[in-house]
């Protein structure tokens, strides 16, 4: 027997989802432990008692190993990366500091923006002692016009030894162009500082812009020693249990790779967890037939939504952590706050505030019975009969509804006057009135409409809050993908081998102007020197012959400071792809910002290339072996009324048997996951077991 596992690191849990490959199914959830990998090798050994093996034994078996974490994007927001220096041109050691004028309310939403207690609450990523100034300089035609100062650099890199200092970032001038000083720095850096890790912009960030380049480049260098610590010791563990496959880590844009292709970047892994998440849910449309889908995710710290539309995902070419923003090509997924363990708390004023802070795995909500006193979003929906306190997780954890109606009443209910369940029902209203926002704000602000959209209820919490914000959208429907509690391992499994890269490519037109020969040569030399290097790693990562290109440009008006990718057809780049190009950025344009509001007498600037890359992998089988949902009896649950509970059915199941029918209310308690089917309304199962739930008329 083989297995196909998924393996997804949250902020609570660590999931896994494995399939047989007879084709059956098994999902395993544990608590995401302090270092990490305890976490997925705790998974791997309940998961090995439950196929009655030893874990040797399901480590030799397996046959593809998928993994996303959140380890490197929480070393980045807690300040716990590796201690990193700059080396930039001399008269450039402040960029990180400036950061475009910004930097002190990047990454704050328009809210968050005007609170002034919110400011300057990241640091650099670098602080300023740490940055070292080299004369050099090269200019924006590639051209040496002061050669590097090789003693004054070897002697500046040779005092960073005394400040302990485990990486490097190197970033000059123009290296996007002519990177002769960049390499010849790491050559000095290894003489110096033998073991650092160092990181070249132009080999990390290879675009337009020294502040995206020089933020990207050190983000990147301060992971490279954890992640390398932490890749190594999860692949050597599961190595010497008997595995004999790579571990296959999930990147930003989508996709997995073997983590030796990850080794020198690691910040292309930052958001494999969230990335996972909606490469899942891609998968999971495909087996309905839907191409438009809102991926959302409730997990216990956050609520993901990714946008899925014509079968692509939505991507964005940077992201904003910790106060910086860096610059990698990544699937957009927006995330909040608001999750199982959202900290419900009474305000100074007398208001209600649910998350953004959580309780996390550890204590947990005040129903975990691990020392948690504060109420959670978690304690709110036990107190209202949404969960079930003596089958969570699949059974493996019991939980104290005592517990979670003391935290409410004593820290909710008392100071506001009200009753128990207003209490836990303000805490669930406020909870869903945030995630709304958040999926009209990656909607209807973009301008795409939610009711062309399939909505996925991923996550943990995700089954149980899916009607109301089904509602909000005025959607018709939701679908609960049988795996939902563990929908990013699920991705991480079913994903294709994927490598993305991009090159500078500075074409600026004046409207009329067509491009010259010069600037279609520029162009043309991007893309192919990006698709050799998508091709040597897909090669290299044993994607075969199974390989296709997708590529891309970097499109604004001119004189305008944000952009757009723009796919671009196959066949050679000449005037007629250009200008077939531009046409595309126009109706792109005017799609996102409504109609009329592309102005194409502006003129145009090219940016970059981008070559995306993906080498297929055979699916997991998959072949659901359904069964008829068990009678669990009745409870009384608050839907839309705290003052009037209602009875509702309660059915147990794993995967449901195809065309299995049930009428609302009722709650499908699934391990790890309770799909909540509102009054009047009715479920259906497909072959794979998901739960398509149709909201009354």
């Amino acid at each position: 027997m083989g297995y196909f596992v998924g393996t997804d690191v949250g902020g609570t849990f660590t999931d896994l989802w494995i399939a047989e490959s007879a084709g059956g199914v098994r999902v395993f959830k544990t608590p995401t432990t302090k270092d990490v990998l305890g976490g997925v090798i705790d998974g791997m050994r309940v998961a090995a008692e439950a196929f009655g093996l030893t874990f040797e034994q399901l480590c030799s078996g397996v046959e593809r190993f998928g993994h996303g974490t959140t380890v490197g994007l929480n070393a980045l927001l807690t300040g716990n990366a590796a201690k990193t220096a700059v080396v930039t041109t001399r008269g450039f050691a402040d960029t990180l500091e400036i950061g475009r004028m910004r930097r002190h309310t990047s990454g704050l939403n328009e809210i968050e923006a005007t609170d002034s207690f919110l400011r300057g609450r990241h640091k650099p990523l670098v602080p300023r002692h740490l940055v070292v100034e080299v004369d050099e300089r090269v200019d924006a035609n590639g051209a040496v016009i002061a050669p590097l100062d090789e003693p004054g650099a070897r002697a500046a890199i040779r005092a960073l030894k005394e400040k302990n200092v485990e990486a490097v970032a190197v970033c000059t001038l123009f290296s996007t162009v002519n990177p002769v000083h960049e390499k010849r720095l790491r050559d000095l850096v290894a003489e110096e500082l033998p073991g650092a890790f160092v990181s070249l912009s132009h080999e990390i960030s290879p675009n337009v812009g020294e502040y995206a380049r020089m933020s990207t480049t050190a983000a990147n260098a301060a992971l490279g020693p954890l992640a390398g610590r932490y890749l190594a010791k999860l692949e050597s563990t599961l190595r010497e249990a008997g595995m004999r496959c790579p571990v296959l880590m999930m990147t930003c844009a989508g996709g997995v790779l073997p983590t030796s292709a990850l080794n020198d970047r690691p910040a292309f892994a930052l958001f494999s967890g969230p990335a996972a998440g909606v490469m899942g849910s891609r998968a999971m449309g495909a087996q309905i037939g839907a191409t438009n889908v809102l991926t959302t995710d409730i997990g216990g710290t956050s609520f993901d939504v990714g946008v899925i539309a014509n079968g692509h995902p939505v991507m964005r070419s940077d992201i904003s952590i910790a106060g910086a923003d860096i610059r990698v090509h990544s699937i957009d997924v927006d995330s909040i706050g608001a999750g199982g363990g959202s900290i419900a708390s009474v305000t100074p004023g007398g208001g209600l505030r649910v998350g953004p802070k959580s309780a996390g795995a550890n204590p947990g909500p005040a129903c975990y019975g691990r020392g948690g006193t504060e109420p959670t979003a978690t304690d709110a929906d036990l107190v209202l009969g949404v969960l079930n306190p003596a089958n969570f997780i699949g059974g493996r954890m019991a939980l104290d509804i005592d517990a979670a109606r003391r935290a409410i009443e004593e820290r909710v209910a008392r100071p506001l006057g009200l009753g128990l369940m207003e209490a836990a029902w303000g805490i669930r209203e406020i909870l869903d009135s945030r995630m709304a926002d958040l999926l009209r704000r990656m909607t209807i602000e973009r301008g795409y409409d939610p009711r062309e959209f399939t909505l996925l209820a991923n996550g943990g919490a995700g089954p149980s809050h899916a009607w109301v914000l089904a509602a909000e959208l005025g959607l018709k429907s939701f679908v609960v993908p049988a795996a939902a509690t563990a929908q990013s391992a699920f991705g991480t499994a079913n994903s294709d081998l994927a490598f993305s890269t991009e090159r500078p490519a500075y074409v600026r037109l004046q409207a009329g102007r067509a491009a010259s020969d010069g600037e279609i040569a520029r162009v043309v030399a991007g893309l192919e020197s990006a698709e050799t290097e998508v091709r040597e790693n897909l090669a290299a990562a044993g994607a075969g012959a199974r390989t296709r290109l997708e590529r891309h440009v970097a499109m604004r008006f001119r004189g305008q400071t944000h952009h757009l990718d723009v796919p671009l057809g196959e066949g050679a780049f000449d005037d007629d792809a250009f200008a077939a190009a531009t046409r595309t950025f126009g109706a792109m344009y005017d799609t996102m910002f409504g109609h009329g509001a592309a102005y194409s007498g502006a003129g145009h600037e090219l940016l970059a290339v981008r070559v995306a890359g993906v080498g297929s992998l055979p699916p997991p089988p998959l072949k659901t072996r359904g069964d008829a949902p068990a009678d669990a009896g009745w409870r009384d649950v608050v839907f839309d009324d705290p003052a009037r509970p209602v009875a509702t059915k309660i059915w147990r199941v794993t995967f449901p048997a195809p065309d299995t029918r049930l009428e609302g209310p009722c709650i499908v308690e699934f391990p790890g996951q309770s799909a909540v089917v509102p009054p009047g309304g009715k479920a259906r199962a497909d072959e794979f077991g998901n739960l398509h739930v149709e909201l009354a008329p």
